[in-house]
């Protein structure tokens, strides 16, 4: 089998762990919130000590700077990956879902990153896992995480209060050069 063939399945293995990541967490939204009021909150390692975001001491081994552009996710308690994202320059507290197709913002979270919109922009529905939902269609000026930035990001908003956490989806992770499941890890390549 060809080392293409290979990383075909891994995607697809990794693109369905993602999509039953994301469909179980939204039908135990306490999750999350138990995540982070226990203050875990594991978050990528960034080039160069003086970015290093600090993380919970638990995860400290897991968490490596493989090389600038490279970033590593150590898993959270719960399997999920959970980190800070910089979205139009605005610190978003974000969940890594390669089930998610496109970057779903928190209508709060839009608002947080200078992305405001009206009733009339819900002009498309979403497949979630609590059933269809309207969304409005923004592009992202830019998300970086670490030292990995990717501009002009396809990404919908959802309503105030129809989503608890912003997803980092395939709009962002598809172009990347690398996403990849090591173990308890998750490693990110410009």
């Amino acid at each position: 089998m060809s080392s293409a063939t290979v990383n075909l399945f891994a995607s697809f293995a990794l693109a369905g762990l993602g999509a039953a990541g994301l469909a179980y967490t939204l039908s135990h939204p306490s999750l999350i919130a138990e995540f982070f009021e226990d203050g875990r909150r594991p978050s990528a390692i960034a080039s160069g000590a003086e970015n290093a975001t600090k993380i919970d001491d638990q995860d400290a081994d897991a968490a490596a700077r493989v090389q600038p552009g490279t970033i590593t996710l150590p898993a959270g308690h719960n399997g999920h990956f959970f980190t800070a994202a910089e979205i139009n320059g605005r610190d978003i507290d974000v969940m890594v879902d390669t089930g998610a197709t496109l970057v779903a913002l928190t209508y709060d979270d839009a608002a947080r990153a200078g992305i405001f919109v009206k009733p009339s922009d819900f002009t498309q529905t979403a497949q979630t896992a609590n059933g269809i939902t309207r969304v409005a269609p923004v592009t992202i000026s830019q998300v970086r995480i670490g030292d990995i930035l990717v501009r002009n990001v396809s990404a919908v908003v959802s309503h105030r209060g129809a989503s608890e956490r912003t997803l980092l989806g395939m709009s962002f992770l598809g172009r990347l050069s690398r996403v990849e499941m090591r173990g308890t890890t998750l490693v990110l390549e410009e």
